[in-house]
């Protein structure tokens, strides 16, 4: 391909994945964050934009509970664990709550719903719910990396003398291994998050750690959300 097809395959990536709201929310996620690791809960123009992106990225999370409630109802693979199916559900159903009331409390932030007080009480059940969500994705990704990693042992030793490397499904589950590895991290980083903006230990998780782990964790999810660049034809 020449230089300008290449230019081109690249925006239309570019222009593919800002198309998604969930992206653009992930890249508003990481500049709230940023903010607050600036700001350091302190009065100024970094707090200023913690908030007001923190309220904007509320409008594009309007009926993504419905995401996860299609989770909650939908069919586990064949094969999976029943304490990883439950904890799986359990998440679902924490993260839609999440989702569901966090519209409340951007109705009260708007201003449409004017009781103030049962707002801010929405607003701390709602990030129980989160934070509740995202302990049972690392108990998830743990346990389902331990299922990967006995699988993956047992076709090493199938495979014996050869190239494991080289090996389509050792590659495919290696990757998905990477995968849960990563999204791991991030649960284990959004833990911490929620910990800091529930201020359940604010000596130690201040508002600049929590927006550095937000930060890297919105990093982390805006990667995750990138699409596949198109497979190169080889003639």
């Amino acid at each position: 391909m020449s230089t300008l097809d290449v230019t081109r395959a690249e925006l239309a990536l570019i222009v593919l994945y800002l198309n998604k709201a969930e992206a653009r929310d992930k890249i508003c996620r990481a500049i709230q964050y940023g903010s607050k690791f600036l700001s350091n809960g302190q009065p100024g123009t970094a707090q200023n934009v913690d908030k007001s992106t923190s309220l904007a990225r509320k409008v594009f999370r309007l009926f993504k509970f419905v995401n996860d409630l299609h989770g909650l109802i939908s069919p586990v693979p064949q094969g999976t664990p029943l304490p990883l199916v439950l904890l799986g559900k359990s998440k679902n159903a924490l993260l839609s709550t999440f989702l569901f009331l966090d519209q409340i409390v951007w109705l009260g932030r708007s201003g449409i719903y004017k009781n103030k007080e049962r707002a801010e009480l929405i607003g701390r059940i709602s990030l129980f719910c989160w934070m509740g969500s995202s302990v049972c994705s690392t108990l998830v990704e743990l346990g389902e990396l331990g299922r990967l990693s006995t699988s993956m042992k047992k076709l090493e030793k199938d495979l014996k003398n050869n190239d494991k490397y080289k090996n389509e499904e050792y590659c495919a589950k290696l990757q998905k291994s990477n995968e849960r590895t990563l999204a791991l991290v991030k649960a284990g980083m959004d833990i911490v998050v929620a910990v800091g903006l529930l201020q359940l230990a604010p000596k130690k998780v201040t508002p600049r750690v929590t927006g550095a782990f937000g930060f890297v964790s919105s990093l982390i999810s805006c990667y995750q959300l990138l699409p596949s660049p198109p497979k190169s034809k080889t003639h």
